[in-house]
């Protein structure tokens, strides 16, 4: 049985999450609730015209940020600096570039509108970030995600020309590290960030993790 959310802002313990990682379902996206859900680990991922479902998984599928695995493909593009990068300048272009960009295997897009503006919000208030790459002026891949503490949740990418979101990811993993990230949360495994360092870390590790990098006031 799941637990449904209601008014109240709250959720419960992320030792309560199903196998399936489902925490709970329901409720909104609002400033308060998305900020109460990443200090604990909890994250929203549904499809449109559903309730919202919120997620916990365990095991957690992280990337260190000191450890991020560089392919020799990429080398190149570091060596020739083939791509630009910038922080926080076009956040929501990059946000509904996610949302528009077609990917194989995925018949739509998660993100909605609701999801564009409650995080193009979080951004200005300064807890969310995106990454743009360019070639030139043409925005050309990007990522962004929730920026909490010393942890980066990744929420997804974006890539309109060859590795553009890779060089991008690899460019924040470096910055993050020098920066003192404890990790970044990748939420769920793939091939794209099995071949950047991505590895499994048991929930309660994550968690340890989280009360020791999150902002102070919620410790």
């Amino acid at each position: 049985m799941y637990y449904f959310l209601d008014d109240n802002i709250s959720f419960p313990h992320p030792e309560a999450v199903k196998p399936s990682g489902i925490l709970a379902i329901g409720g909104n996206l609002s400033i308060d609730r998305l900020l109460l859900a990443y200090h604990f680990g909890i994250f929203p991922w549904y499809n449109d015209n559903e309730p919202i479902i919120w997620w916990c998984p365990k095991p957690r599928y992280v990337i260190f940020p000191d450890k991020v695995n560089v392919p020799k493909s990429m080398n190149a593009y570091f060596n020739q600096k083939k791509y630009q990068v910038t922080y926080n300048r076009h956040f929501t272009d990059v946000v509904r570039f996610c949302q528009l960009t077609p990917r194989n295997g995925q018949d739509g897009t998660w993100i909605n509108d609701d999801i564009v503006s409650s995080y193009s919000r979080l951004n200005e208030m300064g807890y969310a970030m995106s990454v743009e790459v360019w070639d030139g002026d043409e925005l050309v891949g990007g990522l962004y995600g929730v920026n909490l503490g010393k942890v980066f949740f990744g929420e997804s990418m974006f890539s309109l020309k060859s590795n553009a979101s890779k060089f991008g990811f690899i460019s924040l993993a470096r910055r993050l590290a020098q920066e003192g990230y404890a990790v970044i949360d990748c939420q769920q495994p793939n091939p794209y960030l099995q071949s950047l360092g991505g590895e499994f870390i048991e929930g309660s590790d994550f968690q340890t993790i989280l009360r020791k990098n999150r902002m102070e006031w919620l410790r």
